[in-house]
């Protein structure tokens, strides 16, 4: 094994089994496949399989399948070995592993290395490790979130001031990446945390055109229930976060119309804003009121006409109220309006919808006689209908005429029927 080839096929899921079919596997009963292949070169099998030995108490043997990825020095694997020795309450082997990717360099492994050391005790030395790299932004986040442990918040906080006063000149080089909004916005979560809310505000609002800034003021207000500022936060020109925290305020007290209100008010976001809109379109379906979500959506789709999220949005909240038909009416008179022609990514919304009013075979049928309805990405869809019905061997029947295309959900298919060894030599068609 190399690490820079296991990288490559585990960042791009090609030629590995992926997490989600090892899952399956195991679910359905063939976690012997799973060992086996774990001793071949399949991370994700790999990974699941040392989780589940952990699980019986069997670490020695877990390490053991680990042991040949881990021998690569790929970060992946260091990663996932530190975690399962930390769950185990192996401290000393965690850090120790992860330490000799960080002497040998990995970019990585500074962060995790002294995130873990303070985990378990050692967080002064793991801010004396971080302090010289305050100009690295992820780093940057990290020191700040170990230095109150470590009792140096006021020494991250002058690190941060003084990147806080510097404009920068040619971003991101002339800072190496830490932005003064972002060394602002750190150094208001250190004075947060040392109970000095007010500095805080101040700093956040000076740095009031940052959208980071504008969020972090939101979510700082409702934590410290300063309400009326909240409020008036909600009442201005760019009012969604204040809103969106302001909701989730009255939500989590238990005032749902509160919540709604917060959306709804005079000057709101949900009626401009699609993305207010979807949060409160979503609020109201929580809270039994999925009628009324509907309003919202169709309101956004005719203002937006054709922006496919929205009308993803529409149609799921239609068949989940039992509503099918007031879907596909909308999306009728959207076709309509269009001179009848509808692309399949628009078509297809329409599937699940006929299926819930007619029937599967009534929307397969329609599917079919769309243009595109032979295409391979067409396929995909017609065969989700099919297994969702129970139909699997029809949908597999439908997926093997596009094998090379839809091999992920054909080997979804051929796993549910018990068909392991199809599966898999479904998959490593596609790797060649």
């Amino acid at each position: 094994m190399d690490a820079t080839d296991l990288d490559h096929r585990a960042g791009t899921r090609s030629g590995l089994i992926p997490p989600e079919l090892v899952s399956r596997l195991i679910e359905r009963g063939h976690s012997d496949v799973v060992r086996l292949k774990a001793g071949h070169g399949e991370w994700f099998c790999a990974l699941e399989w040392a989780r589940s030995l952990g699980e019986q108490g069997r670490q020695a043997d877990a390490m053991e399948v680990l042991a040949p990825y881990l021998a690569t020095g790929w970060w992946t694997a260091v990663v996932a070995a530190a975690e399962l020795l930390e769950g185990w309450g192996r401290i000393h082997e965690a850090i120790e592993i992860t330490r000799v990717r960080m002497e040998a360099g990995h970019p990585m492994a500074l962060e995790s290395y002294t995130r873990l050391l303070a985990r378990h005790g050692r967080a002064e030395e793991a801010f004396t490790l971080l302090r010289p790299h305050i100009g690295e932004p992820s780093l940057a986040v990290a020191l700040v979130d170990i230095a109150a442990a470590a009792g140096r918040d006021e020494e991250a906080a002058a690190l941060l001031a003084a990147r806080a006063e510097h404009l920068c000149s040619d971003f991101p080089w002339c800072c190496r990446g830490l932005d003064r909004d972002t060394a602002i916005g750190l150094l208001a979560t250190i004075r947060e945390r040392q109970g000095s809310i007010d500095e805080a505000i101040a700093l956040l609002r000076a740095g009031g055109t940052s959208m980071l800034h504008r969020e972090q003021l939101a979510a700082l207000l409702a934590r410290n229930g300063r309400l009326d500022e909240l409020r008036a936060a909600a009442a201005t020109d760019d009012p969604r976060y204040a809103v969106q925290r302001l909701a989730m305020w009255w939500e989590e007290r238990g005032d749902v119309e509160g919540a709604i209100a917060a959306y709804r008010q005079a000057g709101g976001p949900a009626a401009d804003d699609p993305a207010s809109a979807f949060e409160l379109a979503q609020l109201l379906a929580r809270h039994g009121r999925g009628n009324e979500a509907i309003d919202v959506m169709r309101l956004q789709a005719d203002v937006r006409n054709g922006d496919d999220w929205i009308l993803h949005t529409l149609s799921a909240l239609c068949l989940a109220q039992g509503r099918p038909e007031d879907g596909l009416a909308y999306l009728d008179a959207l076709a309509a309006a269009r001179g009848g022609e509808e692309e399949w990514d628009l078509y297809r919304m329409r599937l699940p919808l006929i299926a819930a009013r007619d029937s599967v075979d009534e929307a397969i049928a329609q599917a079919r006689s769309h243009p595109e309805g032979g295409a391979s990405y067409a396929a995909s869809h017609i065969a989700e209908l099919l297994a969702g019905a129970g139909r699997t061997k029809e949908a597999v029947a439908v997926l093997e005429q596009h094998a090379s295309e839809n091999s992920h959900d054909l080997a979804v298919c051929l796993i549910d029927l018990g068909r392991v060894e199809d599966a898999l030599a479904v998959l490593q068609r596609r790797t060649r």
